[in-house]
This record gives structure tokens, sequence and C-alpha cells, in this order.
């Protein structure tokens, strides 16, 4: 069930992880056991970039409150997750309104699921 203003913030996360808007404040942060599968495998980052943005399979149990905020894929024979988490623009504590786009730094976090 979607939650007040998530129509907001799923439009600001798909902005920032479709369209690489950067009017929408935040980072894409890959972990160590990723980054090592993409070099082994001679990709790039721009590879999981693109898979992340276009990841549009969202139902109601990857996405409950339909804030387009979690995904998974397969990439080099490993299933890999994305989430996005919500700071203040200080990045030091939690946002106090994803929704808003002054109030909020969205780190969005792509990883092994091996990591979790």
């Amino acid at each position: 069930m979607p939650l007040p203003n998530s129509d907001k913030i799923r439009e600001l996360n798909d902005r920032f992880r479709k369209n690489h808007d950067q009017s929408v404040p935040g980072k894409i942060v890959f972990t160590s056991g990723l980054l090592s599968l993409i070099k082994e495998n001679d990709k790039s980052v721009e590879d999981v970039v693109l898979q992340v943005g276009n990841f549009d399979e969202f139902t109601e149990d990857n996405d409950p409150h339909k804030e387009h905020d979690f995904g998974a894929f397969e990439f080099c024979g490993a299933k890999i997750f994305w989430k996005f988490d919500y700071y203040d623009p200080d990045i030091m504590h939690g946002s106090s309104d994803a929704s808003d786009i002054t109030k909020t730094f969205r780190m969005l976090t792509v990883f092994l699921v091996s990591e979790y």
C-alpha cells in the first residue's frame, strides 16, 4: 500500500536512477565485491548503472510502498541488489522527508546479494 508522498518519492527515485538527473541530490555507490566482479568480467560500472536504470520489474512483493526504492537483477552470473537510503543534505542523519528534494540526499547502493 502506498504511503503519503509515495508518488513524489517514486518520481524522484526514478529521475535519479533512470535519468541521472543532477537536480536530484544523490550518489551511487558500489560495494567492493561488486567492483571486483565488474573488473573480473571486463565490464564497467556503467554496465551496472544501465541495468539499475532499466529495472522495471516492480511488484507488490519488492515495492510494497510503490516508491521504486529497491530492485534485483542478474549480472555476470551473480544476483545483484540495489536500494535507496535517504539522508539529510549533510549525510549525517536520516532524511526527515524523502519526498522533499531540499531535505534529502539519496544514496543508491548497488551490491552483490552475498554481501547483504
